[in-house]
């Protein structure tokens, strides 16, 4: 008589395989937001360099949506704003240890972020070309955008499980 031995796939449902998934999801879900927390610190900081408020003018001033903010503000203000909501961000982002609130409003303020930033594709002269020097910089936001939606509906999750 012989004796069937079945191998079971790492992250199959049995043996462990759930359990081994849903911890690999959460270390996922940690890498997107701190990553996504680096990128906001960085990018946010440079906002407030003279170099990064001239380097984004292009991008913002050809946008409908963020055009209007040069009626009333300098470049280096405009670039300074910009920068302050990407350190909030940050900020909100990385508070979900603290407070899953916290971080499914840093998540929408991470999708909306990247919603504008992609949207510059369209609305800055030339960008979909990949001559254009904004090109890759923009396009990566398509990833980032990603991440932020990701980041914002599992801190949202949390936060209904919380109520429950």
């Amino acid at each position: 008589m012989s004796t069937r031995v079945e191998l079971q796939p790492p992250f199959s449902p049995t043996a462990g395989g759930l359990a081994r998934a849903v911890n690999l999801e959460s270390i996922g879900i940690n890498v997107l937001r701190y990553a996504l927390v680096l990128i906001f610190v960085l990018f946010g900081t440079l906002k407030f360099t003279a170099a990064e408020a001239a380097a984004i003018k292009p991008l913002v001033s050809n946008s409908p949506l963020m055009s209007w903010l040069y009626s009333f503000l300098s470049d280096q203000g405009v670039s300074r704003l910009i920068g302050t909501s990407e350190l909030v961000t940050a900020a909100l982002l990385a508070a979900r240890p603290l407070s899953a609130r916290a971080a499914a409003v840093g998540g929408a303020l991470a999708t909306a972020t990247f919603v504008t930033t992609v949207s510059f594709l369209f609305s800055t002269p030339g960008a979909l070309s990949p001559a254009h020097p904004a090109h890759g910089f923009l396009l990566k936001d398509v990833v980032l955008l990603g991440a932020a939606v990701a980041l914002a509906s599992e801190a949202l999750r949390a936060v209904a499980a919380e109520r429950a």
